[in-house]
């Protein structure tokens, strides 16, 4: 596999890793913070009951705060909790003598809580701003936890701002916990990597199958496939590349089918031209009317073809010249319908119209919807047997005027009638030549209508007829 710093699949697993360090540093960040602030308000939220306690029971026993200050380590010392608790299958721990000393609690010593009195003196310190003696602001005051003995309001505790030290244990915990967010950054960062190797991997397998065969359709071998492994996005566009490969080799094949048939059809003409004049040349034929004739029909030939040609390339470059205007749908029929009304009837075929006169007006241009109509009255013509009807139609359908042009021929197969559109089809290829038909006339149909904003498609039943239908 081909790994550079530009491919997508080093981005993606940079991306991986990238979105994974975010997410974990900026949690081991916000957590290693909040530990520690938590463990604080931890530490003073189990203290602070006990100090009160033992506050209410200092007040209820000298009825004063006299000496308080002297007994304050005390009364602090025993709010600490024992560090290593017994645990329930040994035996147990007899009670601690109050006048032992506690080495633990000896070494380690924070004062977390001072004290003021009820009209905000402060009788013991913990904060530096606010002194032995000094005054607690009001809006201060009110927001002390207030001190009750009998139901009487008798001082109130205030509280350490911020904890200057923590004991070795609870040191030991913050030290443990940043260990544990390392570990969970590093080890986010190894499942990241796998992931994201793993899923770049899968993401860009299906785009370098893709990026293969695109070059070798660039090469010239137009018929790609690549295999679709999922229905997402890249799923989506697998499966749209492979039916632009079918469609390009479909074009493909067309455009050297249709190159042959170019060849053949100006071919054919120029052979019988150049076969009459040479034979009047060595005198093999006199050149008769009749044989000046053959040769100029042969020449007009040519010349529909080229001007059929000259028109489909102008239509592809939307350079098609056309001169819209407003047209009633019934008189366009009825025009088409008098122009071929004696050729109908020299072929035995009854060919009306059946259109109402109230039709909506569409702005197309008349020259050219008169060559669609002759087109597809010349192709129904050719295939309606004898006593045989041709109906021109015209109808409102969902807000939109349709034209029809509808025969009870033989009809067309279903495997060709999804081709009829393209250039040089001939459904029945026998035929086309001892008619003149250049297999160019359904293509120009379907040029001229789409280029003045129709739409138009064929149904039929093989045996009983054809319906061709265009919607303006």
């Amino acid at each position: 596999m081909k790994f550079s710093r530009k491919s997508l699949y080093f981005k993606l697993i940079l991306s991986f890793i990238g979105v994974a360090f975010s997410a974990t540093a900026i949690a081991a960040i916000f957590v290693r913070f909040t530990t520690t602030d938590s463990l604080a308000q931890f530490l003073v939220d189990q203290q602070r009951s006990s100090m009160v306690q033992s506050l209410i029971n200092y007040y209820t026993l000298h009825g004063s705060w006299d000496g308080v200050e002297e007994s304050w380590d005390d009364m602090q010392r025993q709010t600490i909790p024992t560090p290593n608790p017994p645990s329930p299958t040994r035996e147990p721990v007899p009670a601690p003598n109050p006048l032992e000393e506690k080495p633990f609690v000896e070494k380690f010593h924070r004062n977390l809580f001072g004290l003021a009195d009820m009209e905000g003196n402060i009788l013991v310190s913990v904060d530096p701003d606010y002194l032995v003696g000094s005054h607690l602001p009001p809006e201060t005051f009110s927001q002390k936890t207030v001190i009750e003995v009998n139901g009487k309001e008798v001082g109130t505790i205030l509280t350490a701002r911020h904890i200057s030290r923590f004991s070795p244990e609870e040191a030991l915990f913050l030290e443990r916990t940043n260990q544990a967010l390392l570990i969970s950054i590093f080890t986010g960062l190894l499942v990241a990597v796998v992931i994201g190797t793993v899923l770049a991997r899968k993401l860009t397998l299906p785009l370098r199958d893709l990026t293969k065969a695109s070059e070798k359709i660039a090469k010239g071998q137009l018929e790609q496939e690549v295999k679709v492994t999922s229905k997402d996005e890249i799923g989506q566009l697998a499966e749209a590349f492979n039916q632009m490969s079918r469609e390009v080799a479909r074009v493909n094949a067309l455009r050297r089918q249709m190159t042959a048939d170019i060849a053949h059809d100006l071919r054919t003409p120029l052979t019988v031209i150049a076969g009459y004049i040479e034979s009047m040349q060595d005198g093999v034929l006199q050149p008769t009317p009749e044989r000046f004739e053959m040769i100029y029909k042969e020449i007009a030939r040519l010349q529909n073809l080229v001007g059929d040609l000259r028109m489909l390339s102008q239509a592809d470059a939307g350079e098609l010249s056309l001169q819209p205007q407003e047209i009633q749908p019934k008189n366009l029929l009825d025009q088409a319908a008098a122009l071929f009304q004696h050729h109908a009837e020299r072929h035995s075929v009854n060919l009306r119209v059946d259109a109402a006169d109230d039709l909506p007006t569409i702005y197309v241009d008349e020259a050219r919807m008169m060559q669609v109509l002759d087109n597809l009255i010349t192709n129904a013509l050719r295939y309606t047997p004898e006593n045989g009807q041709i109906v021109l139609g015209g109808r409102l359908v969902n807000g939109k005027v349709e034209l029809s042009v509808e025969d009870n021929g033989c009809g067309i197969a279903a495997k060709d009638l999804p081709l009829i559109f393209d250039r040089f089809h001939r459904a029945d290829k026998s035929r086309h030549t001892d008619e003149g038909e250049s297999g160019l006339g359904l293509a120009i149909v379907k040029a001229l209508v789409e280029s003045q904003g129709g739409t138009v498609w064929a149904e039929s039943e093989v045996g009983k007829g054809s319906v061709f239908k265009m919607r303006f």
